[in-house]
């Protein structure tokens, strides 16, 4: 079966994307179908590098990072939900002129528009929200 993840829940907080994260490894290891991951509203905060955990816990971010070199899942998130809090990727967005020196996204996430998940709705058989 072929899924898409929609996460709204923030790295840290509450369980939304704690949850996604175990439910896509889930998928990747049996026979599913993980098309994309979409981070959309407080979601996209999962992408941020200046998330910086205490020694103790879960490095939520990392974990995403890790998922996606392991599998080579793609992970996309919200350009508008990502610009209202301010996160961008320079590199992705250089044909908008924001006058910023600095990413502070990392670059296993790529900043896409609702287009690209309605795309992946489509292709799918599941849409799974956190």
């Amino acid at each position: 079966m072929k899924y898409t993840l929609l996460v709204t829940g923030p790295a840290y907080g509450t369980q939304h994307a704690s949850s996604a994260l175990l439910f896509a490894r889930a998928l990747l290891e049996t026979e599913h179908e993980l098309k994309s991951i979409f981070f959309y509203r407080e979601g996209v905060l999962n992408a941020n590098q200046l998330n910086v955990p205490v020694s103790d816990e879960f490095d939520m971010v990392r974990a995403w990072q890790e998922l996606y070199l392991q599998y080579g899942v793609t992970l996309n998130i919200c350009i508008a939900s990502a610009l209202r809090r301010g996160m961008m990727n320079i590199d992705d967005n250089k044909d908008i002129d924001f006058k910023l020196i600095s990413n502070n996204l990392y670059s296993s996430f790529k900043m896409t528009g609702l287009r690209t998940l309605a795309k992946a709705i489509l292709n799918s058989e599941r849409l799974i929200q956190f």
